[in-house]
């Protein structure tokens, strides 16, 4: 164990001088990879329909492909699966991350080539590790075991030699020797299907392991360490693993549990560092201690580019390059990758906070906001003012959603948000009204619309029994991996399905 943690201490330092050498030279770095990229794909059918041997510049590329998303690709995804190679990319795909998206129940099958595990979600897992190392040079992070909360695959009903399953799934079932040796709990429990009994074993796996590290989804790690808990009768986790040192998480804004944490982590000496990765890839990690900004990793088999909101919807939607960007104005997350997506538009938005070294955070998702009136709330928002509302008034919150509720004859539109809090505030009135508030400091199309009550009055809070999106995540059967709660929709479908819920239960 201890030649293995030296050559992963060799590892990690010779990786963190690679990151700070794309810092310093971003933009040669994005054109480097755009050339390769280009020239990889240059057989595939999708190049030769587009002439990648022909592209010889950027602009070109833009002017030939078309932005495209999910629905653009299935059908080249669809061949992939049912076997067919070289459609998208060069080299053989058999892997598949299962995402459900977030406002859908149809499932998307995002193509994984074996460059995109090593170049891009290895090389993300390295560079978490590298970071982390860095800026705690006394860590005793390899001293313990690392517990990771991945999903499951199965086999492809189309093909018995291709794979699908959530992307940490994948990750798990494919990690290098020296990671898989230092993992909790063993694949047989890592990749189970069915998340209560899965959840179950876990907690049983791992009570007596010495673990230094989680990573995983907020919400699904807080159920797990809440049942070892109540297993051990302990009242906070460090009871049962004093080493534990840092939670890396990613997947959903960290915000809404960052109290639940402090709670069942009470230690000023514990860290926590936030990722963004997704299915499509790898794309930022938190890499200083006083910011949660996230630095944009950019060698990793990744061209960006980023399209101004005003773009959205639009007939010819233009896209900026790296070097075109403006600090504090919401982009959408175009993306181009060694796995096949060109110009694929993954549905995030984001901002930059700084352009040297270029660091970015999550605002929200192009499809996932209310905008019943020109308000144009986004899920940055939302949790910033619940943030502020929670500390005003002790509440801390578990989950929630929100939705509008439409005009009537009688009445004018509202938002209507569903609550489930860890710790309810003692006056829902007064929580709603400081949330009203900071939503209108923060949001001044929503300031506008809330004026006098002209066009939407005040916005309706319900607080709703514990569990209660637990439940509907069932209902759905997105128990586990990197199922989430939709945070904001532009309609009423999941708010009245969790009403129906709720009522069915009382």
């Amino acid at each position: 164990m201890a030649l293995i943690n030296t050559f992963v201490s060799w590892l990690i330092k010779k990786r963190f001088h690679q990151i700070e050498l794309f810092m310093k030279y971003p933009h040669d770095v994005q054109a480097e990879w755009f050339k390769k990229l280009i020239t990889a794909a240059k057989d595939t059918e999708w190049g030769n329909k587009y002439d990648y041997k022909s592209i010889a510049n950027l602009e070109q590329y833009k002017e030939r492909v078309p932005i495209s998303d999910y629905e653009n690709l299935l059908p080249y995804i669809t061949r992939l699966r049912r076997g067919e190679q070289n459609l998208l990319w060069h080299s053989e795909i058999k892997w598949f991350a299962k995402s459900s998206g977030t406002t859908s129940d149809k499932s998307k099958f995002i193509p994984v080539s074996n460059e995109t595990l090593e170049d891009c979600h290895f090389k993300g897992g390295k560079d978490m590790l590298s970071i982390y190392c860095n800026n705690n040079p006394d860590t005793l992070i390899f001293d313990g075991k690392g517990l990771g909360l991945g999903g499951s695959h199965s086999i492809n009903e189309f093909n018995n030699e291709s794979y699908y399953g959530d992307l940490s799934a994948i990750i798990i079932q494919n990690l290098p020797f020296w990671v898989e040796i230092n993992r909790t709990p063993n694949l047989s429990i890592a990749l189970m299907d069915e998340w209560e009994s899965k959840i179950e074993k876990m907690a049983m796996a791992t009570i007596n392991d010495d673990v230094a590290s989680i990573a995983g989804v907020p919400s699904w790690t807080l159920v797990l360490i809440k049942r070892i808990l109540q297993i051990t009768n302990k009242s906070n986790i460090l009871e049962v693993w004093p080493k534990l040192e840092i939670f890396f998480h990613g997947g959903v804004s960290f915000a809404p549990y960052k109290e639940q944490f402090k709670k069942l982590i009470p230690s000023e000496r514990f860290n926590y560092l936030e990722t963004y990765n997704a299915s499509e890839g790898f794309f930022g990690i938190q890499d200083t201690l006083k910011s949660d900004e996230l630095l944009l990793m950019l060698d990793y088999g990744i061209y960006y580019e980023f399209m101004p909101l005003d773009q959205l919807n639009t007939t010819n939607p233009k896209a900026l390059s790296l070097e075109q960007v403006e600090l504090n104005t919401n982009y959408a997350l175009i993306i181009s990758t060694n796995s096949g997506l060109w110009r694929y538009m993954i549905g995030d938005t984001i901002i930059f906070t700084c352009l040297s070294p270029y660091r970015i955070k999550i605002t929200g998702r192009t499809k996932n906001f209310i905008n019943l009136v020109g308000e144009e709330v986004i899920i940055d928002n939302a949790e910033k003012a619940l943030s502020i509302a929670c500390d005003k008034t002790g509440a801390a919150i578990r989950e929630f959603t929100g939705a509008p509720v439409y005009f009537t004859d009688k009445e004018n539109a509202a938002h209507e948000w569903l609550i489930e809090f860890e710790t309810e505030p003692k006056d829902l009135e007064y929580f709603t009204d400081v949330f009203d508030n900071a939503l209108k400091s923060l949001n001044s199309d929503y300031e506008a619309k809330r004026y006098h009550n002209m066009v939407l009055k005040t916005p309706i809070i319900k607080s709703v029994p514990l569990d209660t999106f637990y439940k509907w995540l069932k209902t759905k059967g997105k128990l586990g991996g990197q199922h989430k709660v939709p945070r904001l929709s532009n309609n009423r479908i999941i708010v009245d399905e969790i009403i129906k819920i709720i009522a069915k239960n009382k």
